[in-house]
């Protein structure tokens, strides 16, 4: 009887790999592009963006 609980812990945790394989990819993707626009905003490449507020002087 025990093996019948066992088999069904190791099929809920094979269906729930795939899910959590997408949450891995998916926090993946966020985390890159986040750390892509903190680079752009910050980084070597801030250099070339304008401040569109300097450019009007009122």
């Amino acid at each position: 009887m025990p093996l019948k609980g066992l088999t069904l812990s190791r099929d809920l945790m094979q269906s729930s790999s795939e899910a959590l394989r997408l949450v891995f990819v998916v926090l993946a993707i966020l985390l890159s592009l986040t750390g892509f626009g903190i680079y752009t905003a910050f980084g070597p490449p801030s250099k070339a963006l304008d401040d569109p507020f300097d450019e009007h002087d009122d």
